[in-house]
């Protein structure tokens, strides 16, 4: 088997490119190192730098060897920066899927996987949340990944491409033997946040909200280690050679809320960790989990890493390993 992977410079789709080397499968990355790292490549895998914008190079590397698949990670993923800067998310995450889709449409490739996401559910109804739950983009990152999905509706319709979209809740944790992990400038989730505070790169953490209807006051939400998130993609790929296409939601099926994750590290790290309250931000929810009995009734996917300190910890053994990230 022979894969592209857009974006397999990034924090996910280094991960998956690792597992798939693992299982022999010859991998292509195409990214352009915007916020990807090169270091954080397979050696075994194929990097070619290079933007999706840019028409002919997708031309060339399609027209180089046939794909059995394709593996979409590459995307612009703050959610309050998009918006701020919406366009630039249409043209990046909106575009560029379009570019990758008509290229994939012309050489004849049946297979994709999506990178997608849980701010499609903003306002959901029920919790924890299932594929059923009504579609309402949170934002415009959100919505960039809503059209995604719907033109992979038209790709299957009209060309035949089945399709696998993958709604992530909140990815963390590292490989545990510490060699990649997540390395984001700006860093905006809560775990490495965390962690820089631990390793002294911060003086604290902030909490944004105390007084939400939760048990301690703040927000929960559902950590899914990214290798778990990793084989998820391995078994949808399988998936998709005999079978339709199919949408799946990404996450432990349980939460946890800030203080508990600043807890957690605490213990983990023997560091004090300082937490400071901060007033709340536009849009956060209460509580948001997952459910994921969909994917484990069809493909077997279960959840490896299921206890906080242990995701934990391989964030910490990443970041103790790389403080700057790849820069060392």
């Amino acid at each position: 088997m022979r894969v592209l992977v857009t974006g397999g410079a990034g924090y996910i789709g280094s991960h998956v490119v690792q597992l798939l080397i693992e299982r022999n499968v010859q991998v292509v990355v195409f990214d352009n190192l915007s916020t990807g790292h090169r270091g954080a490549v397979h050696p075994d895998a194929t990097l070619i730098v290079d933007d999706l914008h840019n028409r002919s190079a997708l031309a060339a590397l399609f027209e180089a060897g046939a794909f059995d698949g394709i593996l979409h990670f590459a995307s612009q993923i703050l959610v309050g920066d998009s918006m701020r800067q919406p366009f630039t998310y249409l043209r990046d995450n909106v575009y560029t899927v379009i570019n990758v889709l008509e290229a994939a449409s012309r050489h004849n490739v049946k297979r994709f996987i999506l990178s997608s996401t849980a701010n499609l559910y903003d306002q959901p109804e029920r919790m924890p949340i299932d594929e059923s739950e009504s579609l309402k983009p949170g934002s415009i990152y959100g919505e960039t990944k809503y059209m995604a999905e719907r033109l992979l509706g038209w790709m299957d319709r009209l060309y035949g491409m089945k399709y696998c979209s993958l709604r992530y809740f909140n990815a963390c944790g590292a490989h545990p033997d510490g060699h990649i992990g997540e390395a984001h400038d700006p860093e905006s989730h809560l775990i490495p946040l965390v962690l820089q505070v631990a390793l002294g790169q911060r003086d604290s953490i902030q909490i944004f909200g105390t007084d939400y209807d939760t048990p301690d006051g703040t927000c929960i939400r559902d950590y899914v280690h990214v290798l778990d998130l990793a084989r998820a993609h391995i078994l949808a790929l399988e998936a998709l050679s005999d079978g339709g296409s199919r949408v799946y939601n990404l996450g432990s099926g349980s939460g946890y809320s800030v203080l508990e994750v600043i807890e957690a590290a605490r213990a983990v790290t023997g560091q004090p960790i300082p937490a400071v309250a901060a007033p709340r931000r536009d849009g956060d929810l209460p509580v948001l989990v997952a459910d994921s009995d969909r994917i484990g009734r069809e493909l077997g996917w279960e959840t490896d890493y299921n206890d906080l300190q242990s995701i934990i910890r391989t964030a910490w053994n990443w970041h103790q390993r790389h403080p700057r990230g790849y820069e060392a």
